[in-house]
């Protein structure tokens, strides 16, 4: 680490500049919560190497274990534990284990030093200080970058099958992969294209992960159907839940029943009213302000006890700390924190007691929102949904999952939403839909104009649906459906969604607000040359790219050799603009964004070209 930083993290979308937090984080974070961090990271992937090397040996590893790995990792994702003191004891339970794992290890010398090393609380700070741990302990840019993306992903896949453990449901297979793919992060002798392999495993696994968790969720609750969520407010007291976790969700209403308190989700958590379990708690009332990120308006104004149970947490005002609770992986400092006890209950009687002593909840808004698109309500639909395409009712879905935030320029999505085409619909998973899930945009055929799918997690149920299209429509792959990809990323969790649809060969995804900062120009490159992958512009450019402007002839999406017949009198301006592709085979396959992407040419720029060629000449006639 340079000297004249106090830290180094840029791990979310919201990271300083663009290119990473310094001196405090964005979300809050402090310089020596984040070496914390930096050292649970490194002693965990200590850990991961004594583990992995002892499977080498054919030894078990215990679920605790596992479990002890996906919780410091799930810990350390943006914005949800702040306090030092919980990572440290994290620190220490980790090396404890490392010194009960590490005899058991019969080839001594194929552990890293990060498996090796064991110090006391003093020792941490300057442990954490040093050259070897922290994002920028791998010198080279490229092969941190691939690192990091690969610890980014893991994260979030860890914190999908912490959720899905809560709920009784295990997965062996990915706790080793996790533990692997974290050795490997260590391991000087792999190349780029090796790290890139790792990269779509990575996707691979984040597709299993949420798969697992979909079938924990809904064996626990039921399969999502269409539900009217309120967001209006009662009368009587209340606890706001905020996070992810439905097992805390699921005891916090059994244990607020008869007790006269009523209870309100909050930002990810609005999907759980779209479960047939919790409909039968009739002081469930409705969902409670927006996305994260207005927490601490909202938080405020609810005026009642409130429970964080993941991350998305923002450090908390004084005026309501004192009434805000964390559980799980979430922490804070000065604020209560509620554990499991050894059979995994937790007592939130301290919460209800709180509530029945403070105000109802001021009310902000009045109304209802349409929810409950998971897979399997849309496969119910399937029918519909098709003859609505084949008619040309409906011509393109959009998939606006991902995360929201703070930054004034994600009024972008908002702004997209509102200038889509009235036969258009979006599909959603995830924070982001808090951008347009009140818009009113109407509905196709009774089909509704955005479809949620749910949590973040939920991603997996755009990706059922994408498949059950495909199926119905005959087509060989994904990219051939209808379908553009429009994603909002933040955090980590953004992160494993974005691998999974790579993995899955999922084409052309536009990702904003930004691209992540841990992408070096090289590694950028590559996800451009073999995904598409790209930044968004304005609302019409990325309009016009996605879905044709209407007063554009050439779009985007047209394969080469298509407008090469079409408008033969446009291969000169192709074959001048750089575009040399226009008489071999791969015209009759590519797109033009694929071609221009190929030829590192700005696809806009060639648009704005060829269309306003045609233009010209049709003027001329």
């Amino acid at each position: 680490m340079e000297t004249n930083q106090a830290m180094f993290c840029y791990q979310c979308q919201e990271t300083m500049a663009g290119k990473g937090c310094t001196r405090v984080g964005m979300c809050g974070k402090k310089p020596d919560v984040a070496a914390m961090q930096d050292l649970l990271i490194y002693v965990t992937k200590g850990l991961s190497a004594i583990t992995t090397q002892l499977r080498r040996e054919k030894k078990e590893i215990t679920a605790d274990v596992n479990h002890m790995v996906t919780a410091n990792l799930f810990a350390t994702i943006t914005n949800a534990d702040f306090d030092k003191e919980d990572i440290i004891s994290r620190i220490e339970a980790t090396l404890a284990k490392e010194e009960e794992l590490r005899p058991s290890v019969s080839k001594q010398d194929a552990l890293p030093a990060a498996s090796l090393w064991s110090g006391s609380r003093d020792t941490f700070e300057a442990k954490a200080a040093e050259s070897e741990v922290g994002v920028l302990s791998t010198k080279d840019e490229d092969i941190r970058s691939f690192r990091e993306l690969i610890t980014y992903g893991i994260k979030g896949l860890a914190a999908y099958l912490s959720h899905a453990n809560a709920l009784g449901k295990e997965d062996p297979d990915i706790d080793m992969f996790i533990q692997r793919a974290l050795a490997q992060t260590m391991d000087d002798t792999l190349t780029g294209g090796t790290l890139l392999a790792l990269v779509m495993e990575t996707g691979r696994y984040g597709v299993r992960g949420m798969d697992l968790l979909d079938r924990a969720n809904t064996e626990a609750y039921g399969n999502p159907e269409i539900t009217k969520v309120n967001i209006g407010v009662r009368k009587n007291p209340a606890i706001l839940i905020s996070g992810h976790d439905l097992k805390d969700l699921e005891m916090l209403l059994e244990q607020t029943q008869g007790t006269g308190v009523d209870v309100y989700t909050h930002g990810e958590m609005l999907p759980a009213h779209y479960y047939p379990a919790f409909k039968k708690y009739d002081n469930f009332v409705g969902n409670y302000g927006n996305a994260w990120w207005k927490q601490k308006e909202e938080f405020e104004s609810f005026n009642g006890p409130v429970l964080l149970t993941t991350n998305c947490l923002v450090p908390p005002k004084d005026s309501y700390k004192d009434r805000l609770f964390t559980t799980g992986n979430a922490g804070y400092p000065g604020c209560v924190h509620i554990d499991a006890d050894e059979n995994g209950h937790k007592d939130f009687s301290a919460l209800i007691e709180l509530a029945k002593t403070l105000p109802a909840p001021t009310e902000i808004e009045t109304g209802e929102i349409v929810g409950g698109f998971a897979h399997n309500q849309v496969f119910a639909l399937a029918d519909k949904v098709v003859e609505a395409v084949k008619s040309g009712a409906i011509q393109k879905f959009v998939v606006m999952a991902g995360c929201d935030g703070r930054a004034k320029t994600r009024s972008y999505y908002t702004d997209f939403a509102k200038a889509l085409p009235k036969d258009t619909v979006i599909l959603t998973a995830g924070c982001a839909k808090y951008r347009y899930n009140k818009l009113d945009l109407g509905d196709i055929n009774g089909i509704p104009r955005v479809l949620d799918a749910g949590q973040c997690n939920d991603s997996y149920s755009l990706v059922q649906i994408a498949m059950k299209l495909k199926e119905a429509f005959g087509y060989d792959n994904l990219n051939q459906l209808p379908i553009v990809y429009n994603i909002a990323w933040y955090e980590q969790k953004a992160v494993i969604v974005l691998l999974a649809l790579l993995y899955l060969d999922v084409k052309h995804i536009h990702l904003g607000p930004t691209l992540p900062a841990f992408l070096s120009p090289n590694v950028a490159n590559v996800l451009v040359k073999y995904f598409g992958i790209s930044g968004i512009g304005t609302v019409q450019q990325d309009i016009d790219t996605m879905l044709g402007g209407s007063d554009q002839l050439i779009r985007a999406d047209m394969i080469v050799g298509d407008i090469v017949q079409a408008y033969p009198s446009l291969v000169p301006v192709m074959l001048s603009c750089g575009l040399h592709c226009i008489s071999c085979g791969v015209s009759e396959m590519e797109t033009l964004e694929e071609a221009c992407l190929t030829h590192g040419l700005d696809v806009y720029d060639i648009l704005d070209i060829l269309n306003d060629e045609l233009a010209h000449e049709n003027a001329a006639k």
